[in-house]
């Protein structure tokens, strides 16, 4: 059986848009770009997402777009926006909730989202040979 080669990606979000960012992100962990590409086993690569406190939305989703949180009870439904979610530090959740939905519904998403790593600035602990 052959070995999986991972590779590892960094990823620069600022000025990105989130949505273009998440489908370039999951496409990434998924293997989907490498030529032995098959659904059923996770042949991935891993991803550093660096400066998420840069990423950006089109139009007025800034104001318009919500997050829901429901704690199961009656009246327990939480709303953030994703304007207040930003101020509020939480831009690392914001990518990882966007890559999440990108990602196959099956026992596979929990190992992919293992090799995501998003950091606020663009400082991190991995080794990653960007001369490649």
């Amino acid at each position: 059986m052959k070995q999986i080669e991972r590779k590892w990606h960094l990823v620069d979000a600022q000025g990105k848009v989130l949505g273009r960012l998440a489908t370039s992100v999951a496409w990434t962990l998924g293997g989907k770009a490498k030529t032995d590409y098959v659904a059923h086993i996770d042949g991935g690569d891993a991803v550093v997402v660096i400066n998420a406190d840069g990423v950006r939305v089109t139009g007025n989703k800034a104001k318009q777009k919500m997050y829901h949180r429901f704690s199961g009870y009656p009246g327990g439904i939480t709303s953030v926006a994703f304007e207040d979610r930003m101020k509020n530090g939480d831009s690392c959740k914001v990518i990882y909730d966007a890559v999440y939905g990108m990602l196959p519904k099956n026992k596979l998403r929990k190992t992919m989202l293992k090799r995501l790593f998003i950091y606020r600035d663009d400082k991190h602990a991995h080794k990653i040979d960007v001369t490649k």
